[in-house]
């Protein structure tokens, strides 16, 4: 059976090739605004960061995007991505975190 090949970006915090599922997109159109992309999809020019807070943190003290897009962007912007992907890891450590029914409340 042919294996599946896996899409892999570059972070532009890190540099690291890192697999497309693990990275957020920002999107930067021509009209000049800047969004998270969260779909993959959105329309305008891409750059991937890693999904951890760390590389959030980097990117704004950094201030990556303004390189990468050769634009001024804002400082909410950053604060709005760091709040952001702290919320996106905080949801994927709940998914991964498994309950025993020992650990449960004895409620009789």
């Amino acid at each position: 059976m042919k294996e599946k090949k896996i899409p892999m970006r570059k972070s532009v915090v890190s540099g690291e090739q890192i697999a497309k599922r693990e990275l957020l997109r920002i999107a930067y159109n021509k009209a000049g605004a800047i969004s998270i992309d969260a779909t993959g999809k959105a329309h305008g020019r891409g750059a991937y960061i890693a999904l951890s807070n760390e590389e959030a943190q980097m990117a704004k003290k950094k201030r990556v995007f303004n390189r990468v897009f050769s634009a001024e962007i804002d400082a909410t912007f950053y604060d709005e991505l760091i709040d952001y992907v702290e919320h996106q890891v905080a949801r994927k450590s709940l998914a991964e975190t498994t309950y025993t029914a020992d650990l449960a409340p004895d409620y009789d």
